[in-house]
């Protein structure tokens, strides 16, 4: 079994292949955080490991007092180190939870995400976990959020079926970085859905009373039941829809938990 403490000495060497990785996406998530419209941000990595790129873009960053980052990590020593960095950069608002990224109802209230890291995944995981996964994105993400993943591009070069993969899934590229002198590659897509805005002044209203709203015409001789009285054309208010993970259409309920297990699960792999 891999020992994924030992694994980030990758990130000593400045000219390593995860380095130059880091770098790329440390690039890519700051243009993700700025691409978030005015509001609170949420942020969510899997299978995190020591948190190198979240802890590394957002001290100092514009969007940092908009960002409430969800850390998590199955690692006990990564995780740890991860909270130790969080909380010496002052960041209160980074949570490391120390948990198995392949059960959603660990961050299930941390969703749906705005930025979506998906790093040092797809190289420890079997094809299809990976397909089932990028289907699943949209489920764990909001509207015109980005999602970040990497992978490597050893033979055979998996990363054009992933690109398809994201696409079909509703997702356009935004980036995709891969260094002539490098194995390793990092991407990242945006939503299609266009991102709402999170403003005060953009929220809904309150539904207006009884008094004010627009009343039914009388229901015609001899009709009963229980579409008398409306208005024709419009239906009878009634819950929100929910997709197959229980988010409804206002996208910011997470989806109940325990409904779901992450379909890209099987392995443990660190990102940061």
């Amino acid at each position: 079994m891999k020992d994924w403490l030992a694994w980030h000495a990758g990130y000593d060497d400045p000219s390593s292949s995860l380095s130059v990785r880091l770098r790329l996406v440390r690039e890519h998530l700051s243009r993700a955080l700025e691409a978030v419209p005015p509001g609170p941000v949420r942020l969510l990595s899997l299978c995190a490991g020591q948190g190198h790129d979240v802890l590394g873009v957002l001290p100092g960053h514009p969007r940092e007092p908009d960002v409430s980052a969800v850390l998590v990590e199955q690692d006990p020593r990564n995780a740890a180190l991860a909270r130790q960095r969080a909380e010496l950069a002052g960041l209160a608002q980074v949570e490391v939870r120390e948990a198995d990224a392949a059960r959603v109802a660990g961050y299930a209230d941390a969703l749906p995400a705005d930025v979506l890291l998906l790093c040092g995944i797809f190289g420890n995981v079997s094809d299809p976990d990976i397909r089932r996964t990028a289907q699943a994105a949209p489920a764990l993400c909001a509207a015109g959020a980005t999602v970040i993943w990497t992978r490597h591009r050893r033979a055979p070069d998996l990363t054009p079926r992933i690109r398809a993969w994201f696409a079909g899934s509703g997702f356009e590229e935004v980036a995709f970085d891969s260094p002539d002198n490098q194995a390793r590659t990092s991407a990242a897509w945006r939503s299609r859905r266009p991102p709402r805005c999170r403003t005060a002044r953009c929220l809904p209203s309150a539904p207006p009373d009884s008094s004010q709203r627009r009343p039914a015409r009388p229901a015609a001789p001899g009709r009963t039941g229980s579409g008398a009285g409306l208005v024709p054309g419009r239906q009878p208010p009634g819950p929100p829809r929910r997709c197959r993970w229980g988010m409804p259409d206002n996208e910011r309920e997470a989806p109940r938990a325990g409904a779901a297990r992450w379909p890209g699960a099987g392995v443990a792999a660190r990102a940061g």
